[in-house]
């Protein structure tokens, strides 16, 4: 009987192992996690933080008991120290165990940047369920006062999360504009909003030091001086490529473990995915980094299918993403003029704006678009939004990521044949208006 092992339980790994047994029942499928929460919703963190998800336990995708229902054996708490592809075994502290194919899925680190006081037990960074619930307790005991270091996307989630626990909230970013993932233009409508609800917002400020100030800590750095209860530090992550890399697993871009669209790695019988590894970008045709509960679910679900003997590959990630910041929803996929510039493309960028629905009707709320195309071919490269969080701007962006899937023009936007009655759009959406608004500056910046 094959016997799979999957090293990682989040999305990727649980994505391969229930894969594996959907095709193959007789498979032997043995998941081993570092810990203790198999298939949790890292993504979910900051909203049991806030409260609006009482009971982290409702962040598990499924249980144990399902998974097991499943027919995957759990073994947690097990953290692989060695892969030998030698004689296909892996090694913890509870001995060895053998595989015939092996999937590594062992996901993503936290940055820890080098900053002085990071260790300091009011300190926290949030990757883990872990660390959410031990961040939960210190929350609990009433702080005041928050400065949170970043400017991603769980940094804003998180800013809202902190101002719903009652806290005054800071957050330091070294560059000169938050969420840096989309255009400046909208990355200013974010700062708008962030300090309408009580964020105090402060660019183009690095942290040098955290240190204790009597019953406080102090956030140092060039002119910068805050005084915290309480300090977060997410400034990003990098693969955790460790025990693959030891294995002989080659790296690609950004020190991510190499597959082809297979999800093979280069060693016999084992397959990596998730963010541990490298993504193809469907657009630019190469491999990327890109680490995002989205592709790990693919990328997992593929290594799974091919380790029971498929023929699957990954069709590539666009990047498209969204976040919620108070009541404003923004939204990104393909690529940016800057990305698009880059890669050697030559790319046109037109901002526009349109409501989600007819004006006329209660409630109708504006959406910022700025949309990408190759300015020569007119071909669709990508489009960023900003909009009310009733406004549908994630349902808006889908539509661009499906158009980029198929690698239609942005002309051809306009031909989709998209619903409409005026309490929910209009004859021409917003995002086809945004296509008429970029042919109209393609136009004129033509002549």
């Amino acid at each position: 009987m094959a016997r799979v092992l999957i090293v990682g339980g989040s999305d990727a790994g649980i994505s391969a192992a229930l894969r594996a047994r959907e095709l193959d029942s007789a498979v032997e499928v043995t998941v081993l996690l570092a810990d203790a929460y198999p298939n949790f919703s890292i993504c979910g963190l900051p909203y049991y933080l806030s409260g609006d998800v009482p009971d982290w336990r409702s962040l598990a995708h499924r249980s144990v008991e399902e998974l097991e229902h499943a027919g995957i054996e759990l073994l947690l708490e097990h953290r692989v120290e060695e892969v030998d592809a030698t004689t296909q075994t892996v090694v913890t502290r509870g001995g060895r165990h053998r595989y015939d194919r092996l999937v590594v899925a062992t996901g993503a680190e936290p940055v820890r940047p080098p900053i002085p006081g990071l260790e300091h037990e009011r300190v926290h960074q949030l990757h883990t369920i872990g660390d959410a619930r031990l961040l939960d307790e210190v929350l609990a005991r009433g702080p005041e006062r928050a400065v949170i270091v970043g400017a991603g996307y769980i940094v804003l989630e998180m800013a809202e999360a902190l101002r719903a626990r009652g806290l005054d909230v800071t957050l330091v970013e070294q560059l000169p504009a938050v969420l840096p993932t989309v255009d400046r233009e909208l990355g200013e409508l974010v700062r708008e909003e962030l300090q309408r609800n009580g964020v105090l917002v402060l660019t183009d400020s690095t942290v040098s030091a955290i240190e204790q100030d009597g019953a406080r800590l102090l956030v140092i750095g060039g002119h910068l001086r805050k005084e915290a209860d309480v300090v977060l530090v997410v400034v990003g992550v990098r693969p955790s490529v460790e025990l693959g890399r030891a294995a002989g697993i080659p790296l690609g871009p950004h020190g991510a473990l190499q597959v082809d669209r297979r999800m093979e790695t280069a060693l016999p019988d084992v397959f990596a995915a998730g963010d541990c590894t490298v993504t193809y970008h469907r657009l630019l045709e190469t491999d990327t980094y890109l680490p995002l509960g989205t592709t790990a679910h693919k990328q997992g679900r593929i290594a799974g299918e091919n380790a029971v003997g498929g023929d699957r590959r990954y069709d590539g990630s666009l990047g498209t993403q969204v976040v919620k910041v108070f009541e404003r929803a923004i939204a990104r996929t393909g690529l940016r003029d800057a990305e698009a510039t880059e890669a050697g493309l030559e790319p046109l960028t037109v901002g526009s704006a349109g409501f989600d629905h007819k004006a006329y009707y209660p409630h109708a709320h504006e959406i910022a678009v700025r949309l990408t195309g190759e300015r020569p071919s007119g071909r669709l490269l990508g489009a960023q939004m900003l909009g009310h969080v009733h406004a549908q701007v994630a349902k808006r962006i889908d539509i661009v990521a499906t158009a980029l899937y198929s690698g239609l023009s942005v002309d051809a936007i306009n031909a989709l044949d998209l619903s409409y009655t005026p309490p929910f759009g209009s004859p021409w959406d917003v995002v086809q208006t945004a296509a008429q608004a970029w042919e109209h500056g393609r136009h004129v910046t033509a002549k």
